[in-house]
């Protein structure tokens, strides 16, 4: 199913729809300039656009759209907006989070962004902090237990929940509950009232469980009824309909069982499916492999680890994150392979909306000139401001080391490896007359010393032009650090 389903009547996002289209046909430049400005500002209009005029099949083919999974399926969530309108009532969406870690990264945006669009369909958006959940942790797609996290750590986490996903919807309009509300006084007969209805054999069919269990791993009696106590917070609220990622599919289908149980009519589940990390490699995006984006990051962060996101994530990035239609993402996308718009400038759109989204519109474009400022220089030699490293003074550490360690430039290690797998771990020299040299590091490289990688490109890095040594840089995908010579203190080269 496509998002062009036309209403009776031309409606606001029609013509916000024609106007963006309009753009994209007319080869635009989005690289920056009126173009990319004008697209911007229709996006953020549409962030904010009143869509409770749409007709409900209209309304809910822009949810399904973005689904991955939608139960029992996209005639019940139609059925479910026509008779809320009938009634004059807004539903009841429920949107859960375990707080396990205290960042929050844009994988866990995409069911929030469609939490914003039935929010604007005029619906009533239910924010569940899962304090006691979290406690217990979700064992979706775990191959391990993992200690439990004391109320302190959830404490520490939520600090700064609401301000990192404040952007996606107006907490306004929305509620934002705590589900030790009802579950930290819970009696025991009613939570084994609900489990005697609740044969063994559900949970044990899953294929994560069965996978831990015959690997010999920890499998807790409390992650076996995690989706049951998930379960409680949907009778207690009586969602409507549920917002979660695809990994939360078994769980979301206990929600149903259990309101079925509670005499509640089941809710709707909508499953979005899991964007990749960055680096391309296959991985979802997650803090672990360090291939996230979080939401609590300044802007030029986040504009520039987009700018640096493998280019095949393109579209499912497009689509997941920002406003645009179907048939808009279908168009830029067109025009990039054909070449009538530049693929950089697809990426630049992308990377200012989202950072347009979270930090404001004038901090997405002064993260965007800095990136170009950056990154668009010819030599680095010319670009202020880059790290500088004492490479005399850190000759034992590895390459990946100095970048992640030292430097504070990559996530990790790993990111390193990842990054010169990918042909993005340079060594490069620059002449101070002019002229460049640069040679491609491996991942083998990334764990070598910095003494041997400098001896083993000593033709590279050692000459000198006019009697004056090069300047020698060290590039990590878009990160940039300079190695000095020795006997300068590690910070910022000079403006």
């Amino acid at each position: 199913m496509s998002d062009d389903v036309s209403d009776a009547r031309p409606t606001t996002l029609d013509a916000s729809a024609e106007a963006l289209t309009h753009i994209l046909r007319g080869k635009p430049g989005l690289r920056r300039g009126p173009d990319l400005d004008a697209v911007l500002h229709l996006l953020a209009d549409r962030r904010k656009m009143d869509l409770s005029h749409l007709s409900p099949a209209r309304q809910a083919e822009l949810i399904h759209a973005r689904a991955a999974r939608l139960l029992p399926g996209p005639e019940r969530l139609t059925a479910l907006l026509t008779s809320a309108r009938g009634d004059a009532r807004p539903l009841t969406v429920k949107f859960g989070i375990d707080p396990t870690a205290a960042d929050v990264h844009l994988g866990h945006a995409v069911p929030m962004i469609l939490a914003g669009r039935l929010q604007r369909m005029g619906h009533r958006v239910v924010f569940i902090v899962g304090d006691v959940t979290a406690r217990i942790g979700d064992p979706s797609g775990r191959s391990a237990d993992r200690p439990p996290l004391s109320e302190e750590d959830v404490q520490r986490n939520l600090a700064t929940y609401r301000r990192q996903v404040g952007p996606f919807f107006d907490f306004d309009r929305a509620d934002f509950r705590f589900n030790s509300e009802w579950l930290g006084a819970l009696p025991l007969p009613r939570f084994l009232g609900v489990l005697e209805r609740l044969p063994l054999s559900a949970a044990l069919q899953r294929e994560d469980f069965r996978t831990r269990l015959s690997a010999g791993s920890g499998l807790t009696l409390a992650e076996l009824v995690y989706s049951v106590v998930m379960a409680l917070d949907s009778v207690e609220v009586g969602a409507d309909v549920e917002l979660g990622g695809l990994d939360q599919l078994l769980n979301l289908q206990m929600c149903r069982r259990v309101m079925e149980q509670h005499g509640q009519v089941p809710e709707v589940v909508v499953a979005t499916g899991l964007i990749e990390g960055t680096d391309g490699t296959g991985a979802k995006m997650s803090k672990s492999k360090g291939n996230y984006v979080a939401l609590g990051a300044g802007p030029e962060e986040i504009f520039g680890r987009l700018m640096s996101a493998a280019d095949r994530l393109l579209p499912d990035y497009l689509r997941a994150l920002t406003e645009l239609l179907d048939p808009e993402v279908e168009l830029l996308l067109t025009a990039a392979a054909e070449r009538s718009v530049h693929p950089m400038g697809v990426k630049t759109l992308l990377a200012s909306d989202v950072t347009a989204t979270i930090h404001g519109p004038e901090a997405a474009a002064a993260a965007r000139e800095a990136f170009r400022a950056r990154f668009s220089q010819r030599r680095f030699s010319d670009v202020p401001g880059l790290p500088v490293v004492d490479a005399a003074g850190h000759r034992a550490a590895t390459v990946g080391e100095l970048l992640a360690r030292v430097a504070g430039v990559a996530p990790g290690l790993k990111q390193v490896r990842r990054v010169a797998e990918a042909g993005g771990l340079r060594l490069v020299a620059e002449d101070r007359p002019g002229g460049r040299r640069e040679a491609t590091l491996s991942s083998a490289d990334a764990d070598r010393s910095l003494s041997a990688v400098l001896a083993a490109h000593r033709a590279l890095v050692g000459g000198a032009r006019g009697g004056v040594p090069p300047r020698v840089f060290l590039r990590c995908g878009r990160a940039v650090v300079e190695l000095s010579p020795g006997g300068g203190r590690d910070g910022h080269a000079d403006d």
